[in-house]
């Protein structure tokens, strides 16, 4: 079984204190998401970022009454200094929930024999839920470790754990003890 690591939405405006759309777990999962990122590096598993990229004038910001945020071109729109991209390290852009919907990912991942997904970043109940789902259904074995993904809401991440593990077959990662 070949592996990826898929890091989403690990961008600006979701982690920066005071981001548009601030999700402040965000930064309590970077210490864990470096050492998977730097794991992956060493062991040769390809590291795919998968991030939002929306027209100023997106249709998502009104219909769910969000500020505009990760406005394609915009720092923004970057993934945070402390888990940037290595020049090889693919960067799939959405506008979707689903890292799946309509972007080159499927591709990518086809590319290079891809059949596991290790999926990290931010929101545990809708972008990593939504990608998720898109990676079963597409038959990819899918891995969340608890430790790497951040929600807005602590019930809402939990329903969404819950969620992947019993209905999608998930493997939900606990958090490390201690």
């Amino acid at each position: 079984m070949k592996e990826a690591l898929l890091i989403i939405d690990m961008l600006n405006d979701f982690v920066l204190a005071g981001a548009p759309l601030e999700v402040p777990a965000t930064r309590a999962i970077l210490p864990a998401l470096n050492k998977r990122l730097a794991a992956a590096r060493a062991r040769g598993v390809p590291v795919i970022y998968i991030c939002d990229a929306h027209r100023p004038d997106d249709p998502e910001f009104a219909r769910m009454g969000w500020r505009p945020h990760a406005v394609k071109g915009t720092p923004g729109a970057e993934v945070v200094v402390e888990l940037a991209p290595q020049e090889t390290d693919p960067l799939v852009e959405k506008t979707a929930y689903s890292g799946f919907h309509h972007t080159g990912l499927e591709g990518i991942l086809q590319a290079l024999a891809i059949t596991s997904l290790v999926l990290t970043g931010c929101v545990t109940n809708i972008c990593i839920l939504y990608t998720a789902y898109d990676a079963v259904i597409r038959g990819y074995q899918v891995t969340v470790p608890t430790a790497c993904v951040a929600a807005l809401d602590p019930v809402d991440g939990e329903f969404a754990l819950k969620q992947m593990a019993q209905v999608l077959g998930v493997t939900v990662e606990p958090l490390p003890a201690g």
